[in-house]
C-alpha cells in the first residue's frame, strides 16, 4: 500500500474487534496492512495481551512480516512478540504436542510417545523415501494384502492418500475409525445423486444428450474388466439419458475389505514413524486435533480469546476444526479470497471460506456430538469486503474477472451465474492507467517469449511506475514470465542462456530430472553393475554416437580414463564423496547440484537405504515427477520465471503468462492413484487383481470406479482460479503466449492472438548487481569445475562418532541464516544459543549464503572454484569470512582450511583494502578458530592433485 490511512472497509475491520467476522479480500486490497493493524488494535485493549491472541499464517515468512507490522503499531516490541502466538498451524501444532502432547498416540491406541527430540521431516522427497522404506515392511508382513499391492503399480501413492485423508479429519485408531470420520470413508450417496441427475439433465431443452450419457461413450475404451462388468449399451441406455438406477449401482460397493486395508497401512504408518521418532504436518495437526478433542481441561486452558486467520481459502477441513476447538470465545476472524484458492493439492478446501456459515454451523455441531467442546454461538457472521485494490490498473483488474468466466477446455461447462453471484469486483487505486494485454502466438514460443522480452525493455510503451509513482522505461528485472508447469520455465531459461538474456528461474524443479541427477544416477548404476543403464548415459554424455556407444556396450571396451574414474567412485567410502567427486568431474558446482546432494544426503541419513535402495528411490523420483525447491538466478536486473503457484502473493510491473498450449493449461491427462477419496464417492479403488477371471492372473479395471470418475467434475474451477491469480501479480501489462495449440482459455478471453515470427538477437547485457563475493573471470567453454568439498578427504569424516548429523547441522546454519536477517527466530538449543551470542557481538555488515568464485589458472588450463561462504562480517576497515561448523572435534579442521583458504582468497580480491581473516565457528562450544589460509599456489597444487574434471568428453573422443 501506498497509502499508509486505511480506506472505510479497513478501517471498518481494524476496529471490528469481537464477533464472528468473514472478510473478502481480493488480490492487492492491503490484506497484511489491515491485519495487522486490527491485531495492534486488539492487544491495545485493557487485559488482553499477545499471549490471548491466535494469528495464523500459511508461511513462517508471512508470520515473520506479519511480526515486524505489528511491532510498528502498537506498543509491544520484537522481543515481546518473538513468543506471541502468531505462527503456521504447523508449528502451532507442533509447540502443542511439544508442551503437552507427548502420550496424544494413545488416543488412537497407539502406545509410542512423542518424545522432545521427535524430528519434523518437512522434505517430502525424504519422507517418501522413509514411507517406501515402511511400505516395503508393511507387504511383507501382511501377506493377507498381497492382492491388494498387485494392483498398485506404485504403493508409495498410499503415502499421497494417507496426507489427504489426515487433512480431512479421517484418523485410523486401534479399533476402526476416530469418532465419527468411517461416514468420510463410506461417501454421501444423496450429495452424489444430486450431482449424478444434474450431470444426466438432456441437454437443449431435451433435444440433445446429457453431458453424463455422452462421457461415457467412451465407457470401456482401452480397459480390461472383469466379467461381470456390464455392456456400454447396458451402461448408457438407450434415450437422452444414462438410467437412473445407475447411480446406486456404481456408489453401492462393498468396500470393507479396501478400508481395513487403508486402515492397516494408515495406523501402522503412524506406529512406524513414532518408532522412528518422526512426525509430518498432517501427523502434527492430527495428534494436535486429537488432543484437544479428548483432553478437555486442556482445551479450555490453552484457548485463546481471539482467533484470526489469514489466506483461509487455503486451509484444510482439519484446519478449520482445529481453529473452533483453540477458540475460547467467538471472537474469530478469517480472511481470505476464494478467487485465489489455488492449493488443492495440498489439500486445501476452496469450500471452507465459500460456504463458511453453512459449515461452522455443520462442524460446531460434530464437534459437540458427543460432548460440548464449542461452547459459543456461531450467529452473526458479519462480512466485509475489501475492495479497494492497491497494485493493479483497472484494466486488467476487470480482464481478470474475466478469466474466472470462460471455459477451460470444450468440455467445460461453467456456471457463470454462480460466479457473478460471488465476485466481489475490484476498485483499483492506481495513479496511471497505462496498461497494455495482448496475446501472440508462434510455433517458436521459447524464442517468440524472448523476443518480446527484448521488445519491452526500454519502450515508453510498456512504461511501468518507478518508487516515486513517475512513469519509467521498463528493465529485465520488472519482467515475470508465469507457467502453469515447471517444464516450459525450465526449457526457456535454457534457451535465454542461448541468447544471453538474463533470467533466473524460481521455485520447485523436477529434481531428479535434471542432467546432474541423470548423470549421478548413471555412475551408482555402473557401480552397482547396472552396466548397459549406467554406461549408456555417460557414453553420450562424452559424446559418442548411438551406434558407437550400443557398440561399446557389446563388446564392453570401455574408455579407459571412464574405467579409472569408475574405479575411483569404487574407492569412496560415502555417498556423498561419490556425489562430490561426480558432480566435480562434469562441472556442476551450481545450486541444482548442491540441492541433488542435500537432497540424497538426507535420504540416506534418514533410512536405512543402501545404494541399490537409493537407485530405486531416483528411479521412483523420476516416474513420479518429485520436486523440490532450487533457486537459479541470474543477477537482479533479471527476468524471473515461475510457476503460477509459486507466484502467490508476489506481484510484478509486467506478466508475460506463457505456454497458453492445450494439454498445457490445464495440464492433460491428470489421473489419480489406484486407491484414492474423492467427495461425495468416499474411498475407492480403480484397479483390482483377480486370478479367477479368464483363468488368468492378471490387474483389471473397476467398471464402477470408471463410471464414477465420469460423474466427478474436473476441477476447472480451481484452473480459472489460477488463470486468475496470474492475470492479478500483473500491476501494468499484461501479454499471454502460446505455441502450435492455444489452449481454451487464450482462445476465449476478449484479446486478439496475433501470430508472430520470432527475431530474437543475442543480448551484451550490462553487468547485473551480484553477490558481494563475485571474482570477475572470463571463463572458457567448456571449464574445470570445482567446489571447495572436492578438494578436501572424505575420509577424515568417516567413523566419526557421535556425531549429530545433517539434519541437525542444516537446523543450525538455518537458525545462523535467520537470525543473521533479523527474522525474529529464537534459538532452539545450546548451538543456537552460541551463534545468537556471536552474531549479538558483531558490529558491521552481515552477508549470509553469499556465492563465492575463485579464478585459477592451473598450468595451461582455467579452474574455478565455487561455494557458499555461511557469513561475511565487513566493517570499514577488515572483513571476516566466517563458516558455522557444528562438529564435537576438530577432527575435520585440516579440510575446512582448504574450504575456507578458497573464501578468504576472493575476499582478497574483493576487498584488496581491508584486513581478511577467516574462521571457523564451532557452534556447539561458541569457539571461534581463525585459520592460516594457503596461498594461491598451494590451491593451484590441490587441484592438480585431485581427479581432472573436464567431463570426460574431449578423452573419450580419442580412444
Amino acid at each position: 500500500m501506498t497509502d499508509l490511512k486505511p480506506n472505510d472497509q479497513q478501517r471498518e475491520l481494524i476496529d471490528s474487534t469481537d464477533g464472528l467476522y468473514l472478510v473478502d479480500a481480493g488480490a492487492g486490497t492491503g490484506k497484511t496492512f489491515t491485519v495487522t493493524r486490527r491485531y495492534a488494535n486488539v492487544v491495545s485493549q485493557d487485559g488482553v495481551d499477545p499471549d490471548d491472541v491466535l494469528l495464523v499464517t500459511f508461511t513462517n515468512n508471512a508470520a515473520a512480516e506479519m511480526k515486524e507490522r505489528i511491532v510498528g503499531n502498537c506498543h509491544y516490541g520484537m522481543r515481546e512478540l518473538a513468543d506471541a502466538p502468531i505462527q503456521t498451524f504447523h508449528s502451532l501444532c507442533h509447540d502443542l504436542l511439544e508442551e503437552h502432547g507427548h502420550a496424544a498416540p494413545t488416543y488412537l491406541g497407539i502406545d509410542d510417545r512423542i518424545t522432545g527430540s521427535t524430528r519434523i521431516v518437512e522434505d517430502e522427497l525424504v519422507e517418501q523415501a522413509l514411507f517406501g522404506e515402511f511400505i516395503d515392511r508393511f507387504s511383507d508382513d501382511h501377506p493377507e494384502y498381497d492382492d491388494h499391492f498387485r494392483a498398485l503399480s506404485n504403493p508409495e501413492e498410499l503415502l499421497d492418500l494417507i496426507n489427504q485423508l489426515a487433512a480431512k479429519g479421517v484418523f485410523p485408531d486401534a479399533e476402526g475409525w476416530y469418532r465419527d470420520s468411517e461416514r468420510h470413508l463410506d461417501g454421501d450417496f444423496a450429495a452424489f445423486a444430486r450431482q449424478f441427475d444434474e450431470l444426466n439433465e438432456p441437454r437443449n431443452g431435451g433435444s440433445k444428450q446429457s453431458i453424463l450419457r455422452s462421457k461415457l461413450y467412451q465407457y470401456g475404451q482401452n480397459k480390461t474388466y472383469l466379467p461381470d462388468a456390464p455392456e456400454k449399451s447396458e451402461i448408457r441406455g438407450s434415450g437422452k439419458q444414462v438410467p437412473d438406477e445407475l447411480a446406486s449401482r456404481v456408489f453401492e460397493e462393498d468396500r470393507e475389505e479396501l478400508k481395513q486395508f487403508v486402515h492397516d497401512v494408515y495406523h501402522e504408518y503412524l506406529r512406524f514413524a513414532l518408532r522412528r521418532n518422526y512426525l509430518n504436518f498432517g501427523m502434527l495437526q492430527l495428534f494436535a486435533f486429537v488432543l484437544l478433542c479428548e483432553n478437555h481441561e486442556l482445551r479450555e486452558d490453552v484457548a485463546f480469546e481471539y482467533v484470526m486467520i489469514d489466506e483461509f481459502q487455503d486451509s484444510s477441513e482439519i484446519q478449520f476444526k482445529l481453529a473452533l476447538l483453540l477458540s475460547g470465545t467467538n471472537n474469530i476472524c478469517v480472511v481470505g479470497d476464494w478467487k485465489q484458492s489455488i492449493y488443492s493439492f495440498q489439500y486445501a478446501d476452496v469450500d471452507n471460506i465459500v460456504e463458511f456459515e453453512s459449515r461452522l454451523d455443520r462442524f460446531v455441531d460434530q464437534l459437540n456430538s458427543d460432548r460440548e467442546r464449542v461452547s459459543f454461538s456461531t450467529k452473526p457472521v458479519t462480512t466485509i469486503e475489501l475492495v479497494e485494490n492497491y497494485r493493479s490498473t483497472q484494466e486488467i483488474l476487470d480482464f481478470s474477472e474475466h478469466g474466472l468466466r470462460v471455459p477451460a477446455a470444450n468440455r467445460d461447462d461453467v456456471d457463470v451465474e454462480s460466479i457473478n453471484d460471488r465476485i466481489v469486483s475490484l476498485q483499483s487505486n492506481a495513479d496511471h492507467e497505462n496498461t497494455t494485454i495482448e496475446a501472440i502466438q508462434s510455433d517458436e514460443e521459447q524464442e517468440a517469449v524472448l523476443a518480446k522480452i527484448q521488445e519491452i525493455v526500454g519502450n515508453e510503451t510498456y512504461r511501468v511506475e518507478d518508487e516515486d509513482g513517475d512513469l519509467r522505461e521498463p528493465r529485465y528485472g520488472d519482467i515475470a514470465v508465469l507457467t502453469r508447469t515447471r517444464d516450459f520455465g525450465r526449457e526457456l531459461l535454457g534457451t535465454a542462456e542461448e541468447y544471453g538474456l538474463p533470467m533466473a528461474y524460481e521455485g520447485g524443479i523436477e529434481l531428479f530430472r535434471t542432467d546432474q541427477a541423470k548423470l549421478l544416477l548413471a555412475w551408482l548404476r555402473i557401480l552397482e553393475d547396472d552396466v548397459d543403464r549406467g554406461w549408456a548415459v555417460t557414453l553420450e554424455r562424452a559424446g559418442y554416437t548411438l551406434d558407437k556407444v550400443d557398440a561399446i556396450l557389446e563388446r564392453e571396451t570401455y574408455p579407459e580414463n571412464m574405467v579409472e574414474f569408475r574405479e575411483a567412485l569404487r574407492g569412496m567410502e560415502t555417498l556423498g564423496g561419490v556425489a562430490r567427486r561426480v558432480f566435480a568431474r562434469y562441472g556442476y558446482d551450481g545450486p541444482t547440484a548442491d540441492v541433488v546432494l542435500h537432497t540424497l544426503q538426507s535420504v540416506h541419513n534418514a533410512t536405512t537405504q543402501t545404494r541399490g535402495d537409493l537407485i530405486r528411490f531416483i528411479e521412483r523420483s523420476i516416474e513420479a515427477g518429485s520436486t523440490h525447491e532450487v533457486q537459479a538466478g541470474a543477477g537482479t536486473n533479471s527476468v524471473t520465471v515461475q510457476t503460477i503457484h509459486a507466484t502467490k502473493g508476489l506481484e510484478y510491473p509486467i506478466v508475460i503468462l506463457a505456454n497458453m498450449n492445450s494439454g498445457r493449461f490445464p495440464p492433460g491427462g491428470g489421473g489419480s492413484g489406484v486407491i484414492s477419496y474423492d467427495d461425495p464417492v468416499g474411498l475407492r479403488q480403480r484397479k483390482v487383481y483377480s486370478e479367477e477371471a479368464h483363468g488368468l492372473p492378471h490387474v483389471y479395471d473397476d467398471w464402477r470406479a470408471d463410471v464414477l470418475r465420469k460423474c466427478l467434475p474436473r476441477e476447472y474451477d480451481e484452473e480459472r482460479r489460477l488463470l486468475y491469480v496470474a492475470i492479478t501479480r500483473a500491476e501494468s501489462h499484461v501479454v499471454f503466449t502460446a505455441g502450435e495449440e492455444p489452449n481454451t482459455f487464450i482462445e476465449e478471453l476478449p484479446v486478439e492472438v496475433e501470430r508472430v515470427t520470432p527475431d530474437v538477437t543475442e543480448t551484451t547485457q550490462e553487468k547485473t548487481e551480484q553477490t558481494a563475493l563475485q571474482v570477475e573471470m572470463s571463463v572458457p567453454a567448456g571449464p574445470r569445475g570445482h567446489t571447495p568439498h572436492t578438494l578436501m578427504r572424505d575420509d577424515v569424516f568417516e567413523d566419526v562418532e557421535g556425531g549429530r548429523g545433517t539434519e541437525f547441522g542444516t537446523q543450525v546454519h538455518d537458525f545462523a541464516e535467520a537470525y543473521a536477517l533479523d527474522e525474529g527466530v529464537e534459538p532452539r538449543n545450546t548451538d543456537e544459543e552460541h551463534v545468537e551470542a556471536f552474531l549479538d557481538g558483531l558490529d558491521g555488515d552481515l552477508l549470509v549464503e553469499e556465492d563465492a568464485y575463485l579464478p585459477l589458472s592451473v598450468g595451461s588450463e582455467r579452474v574455478t572454484i565455487s561455494g557458499v561462504v555461511d557469513l561475511v562480517h565487513v566493517t570499514p576497515d577488515r572483513v571476516e569470512i566466517v563458516d558455522y561448523k557444528t562438529d564435537r572435534g576438530r577432527h575435520g579442521e585440516a579440510e575446512y582450511r582448504k574450504q575456507l583458504s578458497v573464501y578468504y582468497r576472493v575476499a582478497c580480491e574483493v576487498y584488496p583494502e581491508r584486513e581478511i581473516t577467516a574462521n571457523i565457528f564451532y557452534t556447539e562450544t561458541g569457539d571461534r578458530q581463525e585459520i592460516e589460509p594457503l596461498s594461491i599456489d598451494e590451491l593451484r597444487h590441490l587441484v592438480k592433485t585431485v581427479e581432472p574434471t573436464t567431463g570426460g568428453g574431449g578423452q573419450a573422443r580419442e580412444q
